[in-house]
């Protein structure tokens, strides 16, 4: 049965007001145990025996992950692997230049955002712990034998928490119109943001999906959805779902404010000073505008006046990808590069860890 009845204002009026619990728990249950924190950051997989310290809140959330490890559909997981080893030069682009600029036109989600100071302040490591946790979760074998990304996903899933936990306790200056933070629309929208918005900025440099590739995606990004907190009923089986999901929240949600259009603006700073491409670089703002169209662009005060190809522009992309990759794409060629850029720009490759902090 299609989803499409689902996508009504008053089903996702609701959906601002739902979090997480599992999660929400395990975190204060952290706050309140914080010595744990380092203990859990040192860890490679989530263990078979979790340790007995650790309270029931914590136990838990862990345990859900640790039954996931045998509800999984492998060929869904590997459909997907496969389509980003064919494509995660391009796929990590759009993050980039549409996902998340896409992200913070959607006005109310922004303010969660922008209330981290390490997105404006430290803009390059977390664009680089976003890109960690896409390369974990697509990894060749990832969740299939490599059990380390289903601690990846616990950690997100947990940092969403801390974000609501710390909003909720101490942003005096946080409006009950915004929805929740890190609410179940706003979790859902990112996730579209992830997947059907890289499939749309792939169509519009010239690249064709087929039907079959785009609910792959999708089925991938449930997959992933399911493990960090979505509530997947609401999730869209087919590009017309998704598409609608899309079109919903759009309506809902896009327009100007403060947090988007700073948000925006340090991104591309950050671009401009980053970017080794000089025709990338030195057409940021165009190049994004031209992804997000003309709403989204408003919204965020874009102003270009430059007239940009889509066919041209993923040449530009394409011929990049070559320069850095060479012949043969693959996901070891994208992870050692990126791995390369972390180490020049940060001196480490970076990695998604909790957020530590001392006993008062």
């Amino acid at each position: 049965m299609e989803k499409l009845h689902l996508y009504t204002d008053s089903l996702f009026d609701q959906l601002r007001q739902r979090q997480d619990s599992l999660a929400d728990d395990a975190v204060t249950s952290l706050i309140q145990a914080p010595d744990l924190i380092p203990l859990i950051n040192t860890w490679d997989v989530i263990p078979d025996k979790l340790p007995a310290t650790f309270p029931t809140e914590l136990i838990s959330f862990f345990e859900f992950f640790q039954q996931k490890e045998d509800s999984f559909d492998p060929i869904t997981l590997e459909r997907g692997q496969d389509f980003f080893e064919k494509n995660g030069d391009m796929y990590t682009a759009m993050l980039g230049f549409y996902s998340l600029p896409y992200c913070y036109a959607f006005a109310d989600g922004a303010e969660v955002l922008v209330r981290s100071k390490r997105i404006i302040d430290a803009i390059g490591e977390r664009l680089g712990e976003t890109g960690s946790f896409v390369m974990e979760i697509f990894k060749p074998g990832a969740f299939l034998t490599a059990k380390s990304a289903f601690l990846i996903c616990a950690k997100v899933r947990l940092i969403h928490a801390f974000s609501r936990y710390f909003i909720v306790n101490y942003a005096k200056d946080w409006n009950t119109d915004f929805g929740k933070p890190v609410n179940q629309e706003d979790m859902l929208g990112t996730n579209i943001a992830f997947s059907q918005i890289v499939l749309r900025g792939l169509l519009k440099l010239g690249i064709t999906i087929s039907e079959e590739e785009h609910q792959t995606v999708l089925a991938y990004w449930k997959w992933i959805g399911e493990l960090i907190g979505i509530d997947v009923s609401y999730w869209p089986e087919t590009s017309k779902e998704a598409f609608e999901l899309d079109k919903h929240i759009r309506r809902r949600h896009i327009r100007a404010s403060d947090a988007g259009q700073k948000l925006i603006l340090a991104l591309m700073n950050f671009y401009r000073k980053s970017i080794p491409d000089p025709v990338l670089s030195s057409q940021v703002e165009g190049i994004i505008s031209f992804f997000l169209g003309k709403d989204a662009s408003t919204a965020l005060n874009l102003q270009s006046n430059q007239r940009i190809q889509g066919d041209l522009l993923g040449l530009v992309f394409k011929l990049n990808g070559f320069k850095n990759f060479g012949k043969k794409k693959s996901y070891s060629n994208l992870k050692r590069n990126l791995d390369q850029q972390q180490i020049q720009q940060f001196g480490k490759v970076l990695t998604i860890n909790l957020p530590e902090m001392k006993r008062s």
